[in-house]
């Protein structure tokens, strides 16, 4: 069995192409974000530099608003695997690959991530191609009764064919060449186009697991999209790393506002190298490879609410924007060390209450409980109005009601007026916003 948990002791951090570029990017722009990175997140932990979906499309965005083309030419090996198109990727000319710009993305003390789409593309189904390591063809490996909803380049895999796992081998054996940290596999944690059978490919999940094992190289399995099936707990946490509690998240209220439900399901799943992912984080400049560049449309207290979740419920954290754009302010929240030290420093994270109008979660600072860990409160305003959140400190498991607790703000950097372990806390906090304290 695939051991993953070298692979992502912590929830990843990094940057995702999709968000902003769509099916779009080039290699030039991924290195201006990855230089970004370095030059500016990477102190901070952020590290992992993602190329989201259709890298080997020559064509992709080419008919928008068509975002994904029917029977799209990829650029594909003499064994049935995708490769970087060359035209968006120069770089990987003459049978590199991406280990060209994984090595310069390396070399910038960053780590490398591709997405791709279960299974095996349907014009190597139809021609017939080869598969290394064995003498199985793709149409013998491919189910075509197994397909996604909204993305038409793939067959799924039948993992009961030969050829099935040596096909998964083979190109998972290719990204390890190419030097790749970071897969995200899409069409695979929910397959909705099945709503009797959402986790249809669950098989196929741990034809990839086999294979990352086999590639030699230490890969973070990402799954999407959500939402995860609550019932796969089990199986997802045996054999991923991430896995998406969402469908894509976008920059509204009512979505965010929902996954303070996902998070509570989800709240005893996280910890160990298991990661419920909650999705990127829709920040900065959105949409240029969707043909309408926009301003994130969360409010500044949204946004703070959005980091504040995440890092608290120990979230992977996926920027989704061009980060050379980044205004300042949006570089602040992504910057604010106390905050992010939730992602690595914490456990047990679980919602203490919730209703209409107000949210609170609460973790523990990692650290030997018998001489008295820190204790993470964060309280969320959840109505469309100022409001006053509150919550009596001997009401959250831990808290000790006979000890005095020095107060920190995480989100301020400072220190307020020490707190009796029975005392009630109430914050004023504007509209769909945040409070972060920590007690200790």
């Amino acid at each position: 069995m695939y051991s993953k948990d070298n692979a992502a002791p912590f929830p990843p951090m990094g940057w995702n192409s999709y968000d902003y570029y769509n099916t779009m990017v080039t290699e030039a722009e991924v290195k201006a974000n990855a230089e970004y990175m370095a030059k500016n997140l990477k102190q901070y932990g952020w590290e992992y530099v993602v190329i989201d979906i259709q890298w080997s499309d020559p064509d992709a965005g080419s008919q928008n608003p068509v975002q994904y083309i029917p029977f799209s030419k990829f650029c594909i090996d003499e064994y049935s695997r995708q490769i970087p198109a060359p035209n968006r990727f120069p770089s990987s000319a003459g049978g590199k690959g991406f280990a060209p710009l994984a090595d310069y993305i390396h070399s910038l003390g960053l780590k490398f991530g591709i997405h791709i789409m279960r299974g095996i593309p349907r014009i190597c189904a139809a021609n017939h191609t080869k598969l290394l390591g064995t003498d199985a063809t793709a149409d013998q490996i491919a189910n075509p009764f197994s397909i996604s909803r909204w993305n038409g380049d793939m067959y799924g895999v039948d993992y009961t064919k030969k050829g099935a796992q040596e096909y998964y081998d083979s190109i998972f054996s290719l990204y390890a060449d190419w030097g790749v940290d970071y897969v995200k596999v899409d069409d695979i944690c929910n397959t909705n186009m099945y709503p009797h059978n959402p986790y249809s490919a669950e098989k196929e999940i741990e034809m990839i697991a086999r294979a990352i094992e086999r590639s030699g190289r230490q890969m973070v399995l990402s799954l999407s999209p959500g939402p995860a099936v609550i019932e796969k707990a089990w199986h997802l946490e045996k054999y991923a790393n991430m896995w998406r509690i969402t469908d894509d998240f976008w920059d509204t209220w009512p979505l965010l506002k929902a996954m303070f439900e996902r998070c509570e399901v989800w709240q005893r799943h996280v910890g160990e190298g298991n990661w419920p992912d909650c999705d990127m984080l829709p920040l900065g400049k959105l949409g240029k490879g969707f043909g309408s560049e926009w301003t994130t449309r969360l409010t500044p207290a949204e946004q703070k609410t959005m980091m504040t979740l995440w890092c608290i419920f120990r979230s992977p954290l996926m920027i989704g924007t061009d980060l050379p754009q980044m205004d300042e302010a949006t570089l602040s929240l992504l910057t604010n060390s106390e905050v992010l030290s939730l992602e690595k420093n914490t456990h047990g994270a679980f919602q203490v209450m919730r209703d209409e109008e107000q949210c609170v979660w609460a973790s523990y600072g990692n650290g030997c409980p018998a001489k008295g860990m820190a204790v993470n409160i964060a309280l969320f305003n959840l109505s469309d109005l100022e409001n006053d959140v509150t919550v009596r400190l001997s009401d959250i498991a831990g808290v000790n009601p006979s000890k005095t607790y020095s107060v920190r703000d995480l989100w301020e950097k400072k220190n307020l007026f020490p707190l009796e372990g029975n005392a009630i806390v109430s914050r004023t906090i504007p509209p769909h916003g945040a409070a972060l304290i920590s007690l200790f």
